[in-house]
């Protein structure tokens, strides 16, 4: 396996305001893991404890560095990011997982090289 959960997360969240360049399934799929695992245990301390503020603070903090992987997630497969805006209806939200889960251009295109031959990310 070539890094570990943690470091693909890290990765995109050192990356934070990166919207440019490609991310692979990988970056983009072990962020989201982690981000959906780390908001859960943060949702269910809120629950426990009575408040969501720390809940909300994480939500604000992964905005922006999530908002960039899935615009170079969107850039691997040759879309825009604009494509984002189709999230806005019900059926945008499953064409974007669609498009999530296709496998990026092989060859280098408008928006940079192929990053599955570059290194993974060793934080």
């Amino acid at each position: 396996m070539k890094g570990s959960p943690v470091n693909w997360y890290l990765a995109v969240i050192k990356n934070y305001v990166g919207f440019s360049g490609r991310a692979r399934r990988q970056e983009f799929w072990m962020y989201a893991l982690i981000n959906f695992v780390i908001a859960a245990v943060l949702y269910g301390i809120g629950a426990a404890i009575g408040t969501q503020i720390i809940y909300g603070i994480y939500g604000l903090a992964v905005l922006l560095p999530g908002l960039a992987v899935a615009i170079r997630r969107l850039h691997d497969t040759g879309r825009s990011g604009w494509w984002l805006l189709i999230a806005l209806t019900c059926v945008g939200v499953i064409a974007l997982i669609v498009f999530y889960a296709t496998e990026g251009e092989a060859a280098e295109n408008k928006y940079g090289p192929n990053p599955k031959l570059e290194p993974a990310p060793a934080v």
